[in-house]
């Protein structure tokens, strides 16, 4: 049986990040395929190596400072990243702790085959070329599943240049949007299939069976908020006015903790995540991963833009590339066009013996 190595975000403390990365390695093990993710958390030297030689803004190791600062203030948060260890370790197979470019080099050694994806593990903003797979030997089969580049703006001349020197590792590639697509056009002049994010893959049946019972609670509007903007809690105050629901706010800010007037469920895992979105007569959301399982689950999704149209560093074309393939296809047809895509990539590069 072919053994196949995964790599994608694991250790952001984001259920989305978790639950796609679930996802992704459920159905290649419901394939036939045996296969676990690359437990890849670069420590500082890793970082800063690659902000150097990948043109990163330093701002992005501030960002994570602050991000880590409310974290280590927050017990709920700290719960919460135990029990996303805690998932994986019942939920999933990963390898040993990989903490820098000799270790992956090392571990992919043991793989018949490496996938990447899914998440935004192509953005730009903060390129690693581990998430291209870069580490692996030249003849070590690739294939990216549905990575997200996050925006929809061609990356600097410096990005594309790394894009260019790395797509063409790959045997097999497909990207999570049509913005991603165009973009990797215009830099590689390839146009490759755009395939659902992993999440999708699973019915809504399967998400429920993976979500966990929550306590009888009055109707709430479920609020998930990735970012920061008061103009978000003006939103919230009026939906409960206008819907009589109770709100009930799943903290991941410094501003989500600092709204006292709302309820929190700190603390949850993925299966707590799953089990208040499957609860709630309404989601309230700027994530796109909180837009995809309220949607899977069947509930009305109040979806809010995070960033503004001309920012260039914009990310809201992942929900409205999203919403666009919903309408225009439904949610049936993107499961079964993303694993005919994937089931037909790895027989061809790792046939069952």
């Amino acid at each position: 049986m072919s053994n196949i190595g995964i790599l994608t975000f694991l250790h952001n403390g984001n259920y989305g990040s978790s639950l796609q990365a679930y996802a992704l390695q459920r159905v290649i093990r419901e394939m036939g395929y045996d296969c676990e993710h690359i437990n890849y958390q670069p420590d500082t030297g890793e970082k800063i190596r690659n902000l150097l030689c990948s043109g990163n803004s330093p701002a992005l190791l501030l960002e994570g400072m602050k991000k880590r600062k409310v974290q280590g203030a927050q017990a709920g948060l700290r719960e919460k990243r135990k029990r996303i260890l805690g998932f994986y370790t019942r939920a999933m197979r990963l390898s040993p702790l990989c903490r820098n470019e000799k270790e992956l080099k090392r571990i992919a050694e043991g793989y018949d085959l490496l996938v990447c994806g899914s998440d935004q593990i192509w953005n730009p903003i903060w390129m690693n070329p581990a998430y291209f797979l870069d580490f692996a030997a030249a003849d070590k089969p690739r294939i990216a599943y549905a990575p997200s580049l996050g925006i929809s703006r061609t990356p600097s001349r410096r990005k594309q240049r790394i894009m260019r020197r790395l797509l063409p590792l790959f045997d097999a590639v497909s990207v999570r949007e049509e913005e991603g697509a165009r973009i990797l056009v215009s830099v590689t002049g390839s146009l490759y299939p755009v395939m659902p994010d992993p999440v999708c893959l699973l019915t809504a049946e399967e998400w429920e069976e993976a979500a966990a019972d929550m306590p009888e609670r009055e109707p709430y509007l479920l609020c998930y908020f990735i970012g920061e903007r008061p103009d978000y809690w003006e939103k919230v105050r009026r939906l409960c006015a206008e819907t009589g629901l109770k709100p009930l706010v799943i903290p991941v800010t410094a501003e989500s903790y600092a709204q006292r007037e709302f309820p929190l469920l700190d603390g949850a895992g993925p299966e707590e995540f799953l089990g208040a979105v499957r609860g709630a007569e309404r989601l309230c959301t700027d994530s796109f991963h909180g837009l995809a399982f309220g949607t899977i689950l069947q509930k009305r999704v109040e979806l809010i833009r995070r960033d503004a149209e001309n920012d260039k560093n914009s990310k809201n074309s992942r929900t409205e590339h999203f919403l666009r393939q919903v309408r225009a296809h439904g949610l049936t047809a993107m499961r079964n066009e993303g694993r005919e895509w994937l089931h037909e990539q790895l027989t061809a590069l790792s046939p069952l013996q």
